[in-house]
């Protein structure tokens, strides 16, 4: 694929993901054109975008939302058409007129529409971890038959796909361990007896990374690390006990990975999303991101913990989840991410307690044993019935 001119569909451009993506893009204006954006009710900032940078297309998740940013869009002279649903959503992103998908809606939502740019064949950007995390080898599937070209954008995993030989084919045979590196988020040295009273602020003051509310506070359970171990598990085509967790607060090194002569190579970064953004879409090249370069002379210590303590066994109870579920019947991974994604938006809403999550997500797993999916459709009734269960034991909380 010819990555001198890109035209690139950004799927969730109003998230942080979506807006550092424009951020690179508007760095390299004779690499990248925009063909569509899209975000779920975020009006206001769709249209800024749009001002900026002219798609062709935008799109809307709902209607009156549409008719809303139509109406801010002619009004302020913008051409661009504007759509709505979510057949929207993978219309744009199979379009035959684009060349790259950057794939950033937040959750379960985000499936249909990166299968249909996985069948259609584009340079898939993935920063939409639950596309893997539900679909799972049916996803992977999908990759394989359009013939694209999956690109990891989450800081982690595009460490281990830069720090791998460019050969796949060689990957089982020199991989020892992947090792994920994670931050330990705000609560990392918080008495575990004191979380039942962390607020929803706290839980989204993330020390190192800028992100999402949901994103937030899945760092601070560590269900991010533990969605991040079942991505890498598909990705990367490893058993899961290949993958281990080690925090590393200083958010230096994204990951690593161990090879069978036990030598470790570690990639490097300032904690800013665009530079695996930068990296996915001028790969095999690179190109300037905007991200800061390390200071070298300021890095007093990179140091490392593992979860051997009882501590963080007590912190991060959830983490042992991912395990579990890749251990457990196809479909199980499904079950897990929507029963967070419940847990959390609760949290958020302040419905139930921050330590309540894992209670949630644990109970879901438990009382809720799925068939193994076949089809996209049988994917999406997975996570429909996790929800409702999960949605059942957070008003039983109540």
């Amino acid at each position: 694929m010819d990555v001198a001119m890109q035209t690139v569909s950004i799927l969730g451009s109003t998230g942080s993901i979506g807006a550092n993506t424009l951020d690179v893009i508007a760095r390299q204006p004779e690499r990248y054109r925009v063909f569509a954006l899209t975000a779920h009710s975020r009006v206001d900032l769709l249209t800024a975008q749009c001002l900026q940078f002219r798609p062709r297309y935008a799109v809307m998740v709902s209607e009156p939302h549409a008719r809303e940013l139509q109406r801010a869009l002619a009004e302020a002279g913008v051409p661009t058409q504007v759509l709505s649903g979510v057949q929207a959503l993978e219309w744009v992103a199979a379009h035959e007129d684009v060349t790259t998908v950057m794939a950033a809606i937040v959750g379960a939502a985000g499936l249909a529409s990166c299968i249909a740019a996985a069948l259609a064949g584009k340079r898939l950007l993935l920063a939409n971890k639950e596309a893997l995390v539900v679909g799972g080898a049916f996803f992977m599937d999908a990759v394989k038959s359009g013939g694209a070209t999956l690109l990891p954008i989450d800081s982690e995993h595009s460490a281990i796909f830069q720090s791998l030989p460019e050969n796949p084919q060689t990957w089982p045979s020199v991989i020892d361990k992947i090792i994920l590196t994670a931050s330990g988020g705000p609560f990392r040295t918080r008495d575990p007896a004191t979380l039942r009273q962390v607020t929803p602020q706290e839980a989204c003051a993330h020390p190192n990374w800028v992100m999402g509310r949901k994103i937030s506070v899945d760092s601070a359970t560590m269900m991010n690390k533990a969605l991040e171990v079942i991505e890498a598990k598909f990705l990367f085509g490893v058993a899961p006990q290949t993958v281990e967790v080690v925090i590393h607060p200083q958010s230096v090194i994204h990951s690593m990975v161990q090879f069978v002569d036990h030598s470790v190579v570690a990639q490097l970064g300032t904690p800013d999303m665009r530079g695996p953004i930068a990296y996915g879409l001028a790969w095999p090249s690179r190109h300037a991101s905007g991200a800061s370069a390390i200071d070298f002379s300021s890095l007093t210590a990179l140091t490392f913990e593992t979860f051997s303590h009882a501590d963080h066994q007590r912190r991060f109870p959830g983490l042992q989840l991912a395990w579990e579920a890749l251990d457990a019947v196809p479909g199980t991974t499904a079950v897990l991410n929507a029963a967070n994604e419940v847990a959390v938006a609760a949290f958020l809403d302040e419905r139930i307690r921050f330590d309540q999550i894992h209670a949630v997500n644990l109970e879901t797993m438990a009382r809720f044993v799925p068939t193994a999916p076949v089809s996209l459709a049988d994917l999406l009734a997975i996570d429909q019935e996790a929800r409702a269960r999960a949605g059942a034991t957070v008003a039983a909380m109540g």
